[in-house]
């Protein structure tokens, strides 16, 4: 790709960037976000077309008008959105558009479908299910399944857009040595991802974007994360993570033996004022499954969850909301925001009986609050009517802690809350929990990387299929204690 430019009305998203890859390497796309990188994957994809600059492939010019062409041509992109059909199995979407012909005409064989799906999973170590529903899997699952669409095309160049960002530890060490058994097979990877440590593992080439321009590009084993940092947001990152508060009060929250039918059985823990208690475990532990029983989404079937020392009856989200409890999901854009209303209604949502407007809303007021607290939360945004789907992954997740913040919400459940989001975005994110920590918020913080539930929390809780299987304080514990609890019997 040379001189590849993009502009969005005033926005110039792209300017005169240049982009080479090569056959058998990994090239990891680096940048916060906002810096350009799925905007040029985008153009490579066929989704956009550019304004300036032209595309050579296998060393013949070329311009993809759709999607299709790109694909045609030998591209396969993987989103970091999910994009697949929910009533569907594993093996329907797997194969959507390129069904296998049954016997008979006009047919569909099923069969194969599941067959080919059961060898191309086995061949790169994933576990999944072919004719289960999508609608019923994890985000990490979901992660999963469209590798392996990506993978039963047999592109020549496939574009992974943060395919680890929803997978465990151990999920993410199988994808990354499938992604290394494509570089023998002679593929070009495009790997974009903010988990820096997987890219210098990774990494044969790296190209770092910042503001639409190329800063850097070149051997990756030239750089280290610091000089990465460096080139991303324009200056050194010390302290990545804030210092803790260590300001802790009496205790906020009490779960005793709750258990429920999405597979968690007697967990009991606490969390106090100004404390952030970190949840590890691997994909299917049941953490995000704790959130939600604790939040009213999933009903439990016996335990019981104190605030403050008083039992709270909490069997649905609003129960939840009027007991001033949280839940910042590990989907915002799915099960978090409402990406086409205004970010004032998505901050106002859950305290709109709060804001004495009577029988009628009035947007002014609205509007005028949510600027109010969308300020205090330091949010980037055109103004508080622009729609949710405008913003960065950073900015949407501090819009999430504004709704909670203006709920007034005492105990807040913060269910991956970095996934997807660059380094920059991620200390701000990190700053704001040890603000509410420090404000005296119950923190029960969910995460699939040890070095951030190590560098932000008090204590980790480790669940093993289901199970609470460790109480550890983190001071005094070490990063393969928690894995050997998580992982082994």
């Amino acid at each position: 790709m040379r001189g590849i430019s993009k502009r969005f009305g005033p926005v110039q998203a792209l300017a005169e960037v240049s982009f080479r890859v090569r056959k058998g390497a990994v090239h990891v796309l680096c940048g916060e976000n906002g810096a350009g990188k799925s905007t040029l994957m985008k153009i490579l994809a066929g989704v956009y077309q550019p304004d300036a600059g032209e595309l050579e492939l296998l060393g013949c010019s070329r311009q993809f008008s759709s999607p299709a062409e790109a694909l045609a041509a030998g591209i396969s992109m993987i989103y970091q959105e999910l994009d697949l059909v929910e009533d569907l199995t594993v093996a329907e979407n797997i194969f959507l558009g390129s069904e296998p012909r049954g016997t008979l005409a006009f047919t569909v064989s099923r069969r194969a479908m599941i067959a080919q799906t059961q060898a191309l999973a086995a061949e790169y170590g994933f576990a999944v299910k072919p004719d289960a529903k999508v609608a019923n899997l994890s985000t990490g699952d979901c992660q999963i399944v469209e590798l392996l669409k990506a993978l039963r095309r047999k592109a020549a160049i496939i574009v992974m857009d943060e395919p680890t960002s929803s997978l465990s530890e151990a999920e993410a060490r199988r994808l990354l040595d499938a992604v290394r058994q494509l570089r023998s097979r002679g593929l070009a990877i495009i790997y974009i991802s903010h988990r820096l440590e997987e890219v210098v593992a990774l990494a044969d080439d790296i190209s770092i974007l910042r503001d639409g321009k190329v800063v850097h590009s070149g051997p990756a084993a030239a750089l280290g994360i610091p000089a990465i940092v460096r080139h991303m947001v324009g200056r050194e990152l010390n302290d990545f993570f804030p210092p803790k508060s260590g300001l802790q009060g009496k205790v906020c929250v009490e779960v005793k033996n709750l258990s429920s039918a999405k597979g968690i059985a007697d967990v009991s823990f606490v969390v106090r004022q100004g404390e952030i208690v970190g949840l590890a475990g691997l994909i299917g532990a049941g953490r995000t499954e704790v959130a939600r029983a604790l939040f009213g989404v999933e009903p439990k079937t016996s335990g019981e969850v104190f605030l403050d020392g008083e039992l709270a009856e909490i069997d649905s989200p609003a129960a939840a909301i009027a007991h001033r409890v949280a839940l910042l999901t590990e989907d915002r854009k799915r099960t978090g925001l409402c990406l086409d209303l205004p970010c004032y209604c998505n901050i106002t949502l859950p305290s709109l009986g709060m804001l004495e407007m009577g029988r009628i809303i009035r947007p002014a007021k609205e509007a005028a609050v949510a600027a109010e607290a969308g300020s205090r939360m330091n949010v980037k945004w055109a103004s508080p009517q622009a729609p949710a789907r405008s913003l960065s992954g950073g900015n949407q997740q501090k819009l999430l802690v504004a709704r909670w913040l203006l709920a007034q919400s005492r105990f807040m459940i913060f269910d991956e809350p970095t996934r997807g989001i660059d380094v920059g975005a991620k200390r701000e994110i990190y700053s704001l929990l040890n603000a509410l920590a420090a404000e005296g918020k119950a923190i029960l913080f969910i995460s699939s990387e040890l070095p951030e539930l190590f560098g932000m929390t008090d204590r980790v809780l480790v669940m093993r299929r289901g199970r609470l299987v460790g109480d550890l304080t983190t001071a005094a514990t070490r990063p393969d204690e928690v894995m050997h609890l998580a992982a082994v019997e």
